[in-house]
């Protein structure tokens, strides 16, 4: 059985990307995002499986690419093969924002500099993609770096392992902590009929 997990094939992602991620967004508890990075630069924006959106069954009331009166994601449009015309963001620019069923809205940002190349509108009608399959099918967008930041975009961004280490030690400080037993009361000793009994030297 163990030879058969360890020979297990990796999948599709695992074996072209590298992710990396991004935990406490702007300071917000659990707030996690991955950035799947392939060997041709491109970045695809993805939640971290530990978002608040994908946990505990939430669901998805909508998704927004509009960012401002005057910004909107699903307006960006490139065009050759060196990808002219897409717009340009920073790393906390913001992509979209989820709102769940229960009125708590989410801002989803970019992580990373680079072009914008597409935005993942598939989940506009469809939501469950994002919930179901964040890291393919109900991705958040497509990004692409300066070839001469293409090496370093990630600097700042967590490794799988370092990711993992955050996610684990915030699944123990949550964890209640073991009271510790009660201690027993000091015996006193007692007389036949329930009253304290004291010898003659503490009488005196």
């Amino acid at each position: 059985m163990e030879d058969m997990e360890h020979n297990k094939a990796p999948s599709v992602i695992d074996r072209y990307y590298t992710r990396w991620y991004k935990t406490d967004i702007k300071g917000k508890d659990c707030e996690d995002q991955c950035v799947l990075q392939h060997s041709n630069r491109i970045c695809v924006i993805t939640l971290a499986e530990s978002h608040p959106i994908l946990q505990n069954g939430r669901s998805i009331k909508s998704i927004n690419y509009q960012i401002s009166a005057g910004c909107s994601r699903l307006h960006n449009r490139v065009s050759g093969k060196s990808k002219r015309g897409g717009q340009f963001l920073t790393e906390f620019a913001p992509l979209c924002r989820i709102t769940c069923t229960d009125g708590v809205e989410y801002t989803i940002y970019s992580c990373i500099r680079g072009r914008l190349l597409e935005v993942n509108e598939d989940i506009l009608e469809r939501p469950e993609l994002l919930l179901g399959k964040p890291s393919t099918e109900g991705y958040i967008a497509v990004i692409l770096p300066k070839i001469e930041e293409s090496k370093t975009v990630t600097n700042g961004l967590l490794s799988r392992e370092e990711y993992e280490s955050v996610v684990s030690k915030r699944t123990r400080s949550t964890q209640p902590e073991p009271q510790p037993e009660p201690q027993p009361e000091p015996c006193l000793g007692m007389g036949s009929q329930g009253l304290l009994t004291l010898s003659s030297a503490q009488l005196e």
